[in-house]
């Protein structure tokens, strides 16, 4: 990967990614002719879009209840000691976590929030009891749950 931290996008680039980010499985032709391109210049843009780390990856995105993960619950984490060792020590332990889908570290009261994924409450307490509550240094989790989803998108706003 080249080493860009900013790169620049001209609003071809912008729109090639909106293409993509709204169905990633589009074929080269089909964007090509959305973007009124010959197919080269748009497969030698997907590959510098991915080759920069623009285009990180390709997924599926799956419906959650169909596979039976069907409660999220946000839980917001405060650690004992706000420690590099600890810090490193939680956040190494959560990345092999599968129920939790997101993370991020917070400047605020609590230290972490993850939006996590399970069956139903009662694998959400063997989650909490069994996988979160036993990382060390954890001194809090306090747990929110979503009633309904109203939006949820992977898409990124690119000024359109």
């Amino acid at each position: 990967m080249e080493n860009v931290s900013f790169l620049k996008l001209d609003q071809i680039d912008l729109r090639l990614l909106d293409l993509l980010q709204r169905d990633a499985k589009m074929k080269h032709k089909e964007l090509a002719a959305e973007l009124n391109l010959t197919v080269t210049p748009v497969y030698e843009r997907i590959k510098r879009l991915e080759r920069t780390g623009v285009i990180k990856k390709y997924v599926a995105l799956l419906d959650g209840e169909k596979i039976g993960c069907e409660l999220i619950a946000f839980c917001m984490v405060k650690l004992e000691k706000h420690s590099l060792p600890n810090l490193q020590v939680f956040e190494k332990k959560i990345l092999n976590i599968p129920e939790i889908l997101e993370c991020f570290h917070l400047a605020g009261e609590y230290d972490y929030i993850l939006k996590v994924v399970v069956k139903d409450m009662n694998a959400y307490q063997e989650f909490t009891v069994k996988k979160l509550s036993v990382i060390e240094g954890v001194a809090i989790i306090h747990s929110s749950f979503a009633m309904s989803v109203l939006k949820s998108t992977t898409a990124y706003p690119l000024g359109e």
